[in-house]
């Protein structure tokens, strides 16, 4: 099945409210989608015969900076069988200093390889994942500050008296 093709069903079903924009100029085609219905837009993808994406191969976090004030989860998506791939982004608002972080819905539920890849991003970049089963930290210690893969982020000197620059 082709992207546009793709795209064309999800329309269909979901309707443009939630598919906000079909990028075909990227060399990787997406899908921008609204945040709200990222799970169920995920759920369609897997079990809908016609489609079954049956691997979610990644999730990345991305904050895209002060000026832009937007931060990104990008979806890519397998499907094994059919041998097609499909990328999604969820576009939300960045949170100010002081301000909770953003939050989007897991898709722990859908793909159990999410449980990694949403406790990496919360970890690292700040996005929470609403209604996953564990969410903490999954690389750095407990008691980091911040998320590192923020621009917003200031590097530590030192962790527990050991220098860390």
């Amino acid at each position: 099945m082709t992207f546009s093709e793709i795209t064309d069903l999800l329309m269909a079903q979901f309707g443009p409210d939630v598919i906000q924009q079909a990028n075909t100029t990227n060399p990787q085609p997406f899908l921008v989608v609204q945040k709200t219905a990222i799970a169920s837009l995920c759920q369609f993808l897997r079990d809908d015969e016609r489609l079954f994406f049956d691997f979610l191969a990644c999730m990345t976090g991305i904050d895209n900076g002060l000026q832009a004030s937007t931060m990104e989860v990008v979806y890519n998506l397998t499907s094994i069988p059919y041998e097609h791939n499909l990328t999604l982004k969820v576009v939300m608002p960045r949170n100010a200093d002081g301000e909770p972080l953003p939050e989007i819905p897991t898709v722990t539920h859908i793909w159990r390889t999410a449980d990694w890849h949403e406790r990496e991003i919360y970890d690292l970049v700040g996005i929470r994942f609403e209604g996953h089963p564990d969410l903490r930290r999954i690389l750095l210690p407990t008691d980091w500050q911040g998320h590192p893969l923020r621009k917003d982020y200031q590097d530590l000197e030192t962790y527990h008296g050991i220098k860390v620059k």
